[in-house]
């Protein structure tokens, strides 16, 4: 827990997801009151049906992350019922192989800009406004080590992975005068079960745990990384 003994509120988008589990645990460790957030409620609840004891209850939404209609409704709850939200992590995102880059389709370009870049905007658009008037607050994305540079048939992914980290950046700026840090953690490959069904063959002790990209973000949400501003933390792992 923060030094301070302060119990934090804590929401998490892409809750359900294996990172988005491990993030909400480890904040649950630490006492959090957490509001989780993902696109299907029954999914959500079945995950966590039994939450780690947190003294107060664990708040389940769901909502799509991309619609800043569908988003407005779930923050407003969010934030009447906790009073405050102290850190916001948005974890949700997709990916998907594409198409060569000459050959890409508008829909998929539009649908990986959409979960990656857009729903950081619908996401924080209806948060920072309160961490504004209570002068503080911690915003943690999960980028991609994959934002820096291209790959083949990875066009719209890396391209909208690249765009959240300049909005990350961007928002920092605009920001860290009212004492809110905006920053993200950028892993290679995720160990999830998923990855593993992708990448049977793969060696998969190169590969980032969620347990370690879950204490990444703890420490970029803590008051330690109070100096951390529009920073990209890169977790390779062993690759």
């Amino acid at each position: 827990m923060e030094a301070s003994a302060v119990r934090r509120h804590v929401v998490i988008t892409g809750a359900a997801g294996a990172l988005g589990r491990a993030i909400a645990s480890r904040f649950a460790a630490e006492g959090a009151r957490l509001a989780l957030i993902d696109r299907d409620l029954q999914h959500l609840q079945s995950v966590f049906a039994h939450p780690e004891p947190d003294h107060g209850g664990t708040l389940l939404h769901a909502a799509d992350v991309t619609s800043d209609t569908a988003m407005a409704p779930v923050a407003a709850a969010i934030l009447d019922a906790l009073g405050s939200v102290d850190v916001l992590v948005h974890v949700a995102g997709g990916f998907e192989m594409g198409e060569p880059t000459h050959a890409l389709s508008r829909e998929s370009f539009v649908r990986m800009m959409d979960l990656n870049a857009w729903s950081f905007v619908a996401v924080t658009g209806h948060f920072i406004p309160a961490m504004k008037f209570q002068q503080r607050g911690k915003v943690v994305a999960v980028s991609a080590r994959a934002a820096s540079q291209g790959a083949a048939a990875m066009g719209a992914y890396t391209a909208s992975k690249s765009a959240l980290q300049r909005l990350v950046e961007s928002l920092s700026h605009e920001v860290r005068s009212s004492g809110i840090n905006v920053n993200s953690i950028a892993p290679s490959i995720l160990d999830t079960p998923a990855n593993r069904h992708a990448m049977p063959a793969a060696d998969h002790a190169l590969w980032v745990s969620t347990g370690a990209a879950a204490r990444a973000v703890a420490f970029l949400a803590s008051d330690a990384a109070e100096a951390v501003h529009g920073q990209h933390m890169v977790l390779d792992g062993l690759s």
